[in-house]
C-alpha cells in the first residue's frame, strides 16, 4: 500500500480558479514561461501545434494543466532540485504520522540489517551517517558495523559510545584492513534480518528510506532485491544531482551500475553466494547485483523511485566523479565479463568509448551471418533514396544483406533512372500504388523477405558506421530481445533519436532529442546501450519470426506512432527493446513527407494518437525505461514538477 501524501499545490499553479492568466500580470515570470515554452516546445508554430493536441485530447483544463506545468518549471528552474526538494522531496509532520499510521497496515515487518564498513572516515560524516539510520521512520532495524582496523582511535570511541546508546547497534573490529568486499562481509556476518541494506561510512539515509523498502517487500513478498533513487550532499549536506532511475534495465546494468544506492537484498541470497567477492573492489555491489539478478525473476527486482539515499561528495569520491577511481572501472568491466560468462553469452566488455568510466559490450557476431531483409518504402526524391542506397552499399561491412524498396507510387524520371540501375541480385523493387501507410508498405515487404531478419529502414536514412548492423543484428539474434533501434542523428549534428519515452507529447517522444554530439545526456543514458519501451522504425531491427508473431505492424496506424504500437505489441509478447547508439545514421527526417501540419494530416495525426492512447492506456504513463520524476512534457530528463 502506498501512503496517502498529501498533495502540494504550487502558489500559481493553474488548477487554482482564476490564477491560469495571473501570470500575465507579471511581466518577469510572464517572459520565462514564454521562453521556456518556445524553447521545448520547437518555437510559435510547436506551441500552437501542442496546445492544439492537447485541446483536442483533455479540453480547455488540459491546456491549462500543461501551462502550469510549464510555469512551475519557468518559475523556479527545470532543474532548480533545491525548490524541488522543497517541494516534493521533504516530509513535513503530517506525512511522518501517516506514514506511521500506514505501517500499522503492514503484514510484514521484516528486520532489515543496515551494512556498514567504516574505515578512517571524518568523524562528523560517520556520526551523520549513523544518525541518519537511527531516525528512520521505519523501527525495525539493526545497524551491522565493520571496522576495517581503521587508524584513527576516535573511530572507535565513536562506535563505542553509540553501541552503548542504541542496543540495535552491533559492532565487529577487524584486526587487520581487508578493504571494502571483507570488511562488509564481516558487517555482513553480523547480520540477523531477512534483508541487508547496503550502506557507505560518510553518506546519509533519507528518514523514510527503510519505511519505503518496507513498503515493496509487502508489495511483492518474494522479492529478492530492492533498490531506490539517489542524490548526492556535499559537505555542508546541501542535496544535488539526482539519479532518477528507470526499473530494471538490464542492458543499462551491464553499461553502468543502476542500482547503486540505495541497495536492498534478502540476506539467505546474498549468504548463498557467497557474500562480496574480493578483487572487486570500487565495483563488489555491482558485481553482487549482477550475480543476485542472475537468480531472480524480473518481478523480484523492486525500484522505489524516490531518492532514499544520499552519497556523499567529496574529494576522492566517485559520488564527484566516476574517474577518481579508475580501478572501480576496470573491476566493473571484469563483473560485467564473468556475468555474461556465467549466462553462457560470448562477448567482449570495453571502456564506453565516449564514457571510459561506463562500459560498452560487444555481443559476438553470429557466424554465418544470417540473411537481413531490409526494406525501404519510397515515392520519388530519388536524390534521398539515391543517397541512402549508396551509403549502405559503400559503408556496410556487413555481407549478407538484401533490399527491398516499396515504391508507393514514384512518377518521377530521375527515381526510375535509379530503379534501373540497381543490382537486381541484392535489390527488389515492389510497385504499391496504395495511399501512403507506413504500416502496411512494410507488411507487405515483410512477406516477400527472405531473411530470418528484418530492417525497417526510411529511405532518408544515411549510414554512418560501418559496422551498424552486425552491431544491430549481435543484439537482436539474442532470444530475450525484440526490436533494437539505432542512434539517429539530424544532419546538423543534434540527436534525433536515442530511444523512445512513452507519455511525453501524449504517446511517445525521443530521448535526449537535440543533444549536441559528445554530450552524456542524463546519467550517460545518450551513450549507452539500454532497454527502451520503444524505438523508432527510421531504423529498426527484429526477427522475422518477432514480427510475425505479433502480427506486424497496426494498419490503421498508417503514418504516426505504428513504431511504438508494434514495439509495445513486441514488449507484451514478452521481449525487451533496445537501443544501442554504436549504430549510427543521420536521419534526414521526413524529408519525402511534405507538410505534416496541414488540417487534413492535423486530424490523421490526431486519430492516431486517439488510437495508440485506448489501446495501451495507462501503460503510456508509466515507462518502465523512465522515471516518473522526470518531465512527461519534454525530452530532455528535466525534473517533473510535480512528480507523477
Amino acid at each position: 500500500m502506498s501512503p496517502k501524501m498529501p498533495q502540494q499545490t504550487p502558489a500559481h499553479s493553474c488548477r487554482q480558479p482564476g490564477r491560469f492568466l495571473s501570470w500575465l500580470r507579471h511581466p518577469a515570470r510572464a517572459a520565462a514561461v514564454l521562453r521556456l515554452a518556445l524553447q521545448r516546445g520547437g518555437g510559435v508554430a510547436g506551441v500552437v501545434r501542442k496546445a492544439c493536441r492537447l485541446y483536442r485530447r483533455e479540453g480547455l483544463a488540459g491546456v491549462r494543466l500543461g501551462f502550469g506545468k510549464v510555469a512551475s518549471a519557468a518559475q523556479f528552474g527545470r532543474n532548480d532540485y533545491a525548490e524541488w526538494v522543497r517541494r516534493y522531496g521533504s516530509l513535513d509532520e503530517a506525512t511522518r504520522a501517516q506514514l506511521c499510521t500506514d505501517m500499522q497496515g503492514f503484514a510484514l515487518r521484516p528486520l532489515i540489517s543496515v551494512v556498514l564498513p567504516v574505515f578512517d572516515p571524518p568523524l562528523a560524516f560517520l556520526e551523520q551517517a549513523i544518525e541518519s539510520v537511527r531516525m528512520q521512520i521505519y523501527p525495525h532495524w539493526e545497524l551491522c558495523i565493520a571496522d576495517d582496523a581503521s587508524t584513527n582511535p576516535g573511530v572507535r570511541d565513536l562506535l563505542e559510545r553509540y553501541r552503548s546508546l542504541d542496543s540495535r547497534i552491533r559492532i565487529v573490529y577487524r584486526q587487520q584492513n581487508g578493504h571494502i568486499a571483507a570488511s562488509t562481509n564481516s558487517a555482513l556476518a553480523l547480520a540477523g534480518g531477512e534483508f541487508v541494506a547496503l550502506f557507505d561510512h560518510d553518506d546519509l539515509l533519507a528518514e523514510h528510506a527503510l519505511w519505503w523498502i518496507a513498503e515493496a517487500i509487502n508489495r511483492q513478498p518474494d522479492v529478492g532485491l530492492v533498490y531506490s533513487d539517489e542524490d548526492k550532499v556535499d559537505a555542508a549536506n546541501r542535496r544535488f544531482d539526482p539519479n532518477f532511475k528507470p526499473d530494471l534495465n538490464p542492458e543499462l546494468l551491464l553499461a553502468q551500475n543502476m542500482v547503486c544506492h540505495l541497495g536492498v537484498y534478502r540476506t539467505a541470497l546474498v549468504r548463498e553466494l557467497g557474500g562480496f567477492r574480493e578483487g572487486f573492489n570500487g565495483a563488489q555491489d555491482h558485481d553482487l547485483a549482477l550475480r543476485v539478478i542472475e537468480q531472480l525473476r524480473p518481478e523480484q527486482v523492486v525500484h522505489v523511485p524516490k531518492v532514499l539515499y544520499h552519497w556523499r561528495a567529496i574529494s576522492g569520491s566517485t559520488a564527484l566523479d566516476a574517474g577518481e577511481k579508475n580501478y572501480a572501472a576496470e573491476a566493473g568491466r571484469r563483473a560485467v565479463r564473468e556475468h555474461l560468462a556465467r549466462k553462457g553469452i560470448a562477448a567482449d566488455v570495453l571502456e564506453a568509448p565516449e564514457v571510459p568510466s561506463m562500459n560498452r559490450v560487444r555481443f559476438a557476431r553470429p557466424s554465418p551471418l544470417p540473411l537481413v531483409s531490409i526494406l525501404i518504402p519510397t515515392r520519388d526524391r530519388a536524390d534521398l533514396l539515391g543517397m541512402c542506397l549508396d551509403s549502405l552499399f559503400a559503408r556496410s561491412s556487413y555481407g549478407n544483406f538484401e533490399v527491398i524498396i516499396i515504391d508507393n507510387g514514384s512518377t518521377e524520371e530521375a527515381t526510375r533512372q535509379l530503379f534501373a540501375r540497381l543490382p537486381a541480385e541484392r535489390v527488389q523493387v515492389i510497385r504499391d500504388e496504395s495511399p501512403f501507410n507506413f504500416a502496411a508498405l512494410n507488411n507487405r515487404a515483410a512477406k516477400m523477405a527472405r531473411g530470418s531478419l528484418l530492417c525497417l529502414m526510411n529511405n532518408d536514412i544515411e549510414i554512418l558506421t560501418p559496422d551498424w548492423l552486425e552491431e544491430m543484428v549481435s543484439f537482436a539474434i539474442r532470444d530475450e530481445i525484440g526490436c533494437v533501434g539505432a542512434r539517429l542523428w539530424y544532419p546538423d549534428g543534434r540527436l534525433q533519436h536515442a530511444g523512445c519515452i512513452l507519455g511525453v507529447g501524449g504517446v511517445a517522444s525521443h530521448a535526449h532529442r537535440y543533444v549536441q554530439r559528445g554530450q552524456a545526456g542524463y546519467f550517460g543514458r545518450a551513450l549507452l546501450h539500454q532497454s527502451f519501451s520503444a524505438v523508432t522504425a527510421a531504423c529498426l531491427v527484429v526477427r522475422r519470426e518477432v514480427f510475425e508473431l505479433v502480427g506486424g505492424m497496426e494498419e490503421q496506424l498508417g503514418v504516426a506512432f505504428n513504431d511504438v504500437d508494434f514495439c509495445l505489441k513486441v514488449r507484451a509478447a514478452g521481449y525487451r527493446n533496445v537501443w544501442t547508439p554504436y549504430a549510427e545514421m543521420v536521419h534526414h527526417e521526413s524529408a519525402t513527407r511534405g507538410d505534416d501540419h496541414a488540417p487534413d494530416k492535423l486530424a490523421r495525426f490526431s486519430a492516431e494518437i486517439a488510437f495508440v492512447q485506448q489501446r495501451w492506456g495507462k501503460q503510456l504513463q508509466s515507462d518502465p525505461a523512465y522515471s516518473p520524476n522526470l518531465t512527461a512534457y519534454d525530452e530532455d530528463f528535466s525534473y517533473a514538477w510535480p512528480p507523477r
